[in-house]
């Protein structure tokens, strides 16, 4: 996993796919985000509980190169690895087709977060652990 602190293995859905038969772009974005959903709950948190404590992490910036397309069946994963960069957290994420481990697409998410409503200068993710 290289200085991946974070895979997880998903397959694609027929449903994901466009006329042309491979992912729609739209879709790896909800593949990153389940990523780090789930990055999250490995580390016994959850973005309902961190609202409800009235802390709010936000993405307010991605970049995404796709570099081959996943097709319908195609098993693969996301592997993240994250980064403080002054008040964000950046979240450096792959996906890998395992069958050939052909990578797919480089993400850079970058998440801020508030907390009660003001804005944090990113010390919460110090707190979080994240």
């Amino acid at each position: 996993m290289k200085d991946y602190i974070f895979e997880i293995q998903l397959k694609v859905r027929d449903y994901e796919c466009d006329i042309q038969g491979v992912v729609n772009n739209a879709v790896y974005q909800s593949y990153l985000e389940h990523a780090r959903h789930e990055y999250l709950l490995s580390m016994d948190k959850s973005f309902k509980e961190l609202t409800a404590q009235g802390v709010l992490l936000m993405v307010s910036r991605i970049e995404m190169d796709f570099k081959q397309s996943l097709t319908s069946t195609d098993v693969f994963s996301v592997q993240l690895r994250t980064e403080r960069q002054g008040l964000k957290l950046v979240f450096f994420q792959d996906i890998v087709r395992l069958s050939d481990q052909a990578l797919c697409l480089k993400a850079k998410v970058e998440v801020i977060a508030k907390v009660n409503d003001k804005l944090s200068r990113g010390e919460i993710f110090d707190t979080l652990g994240i």
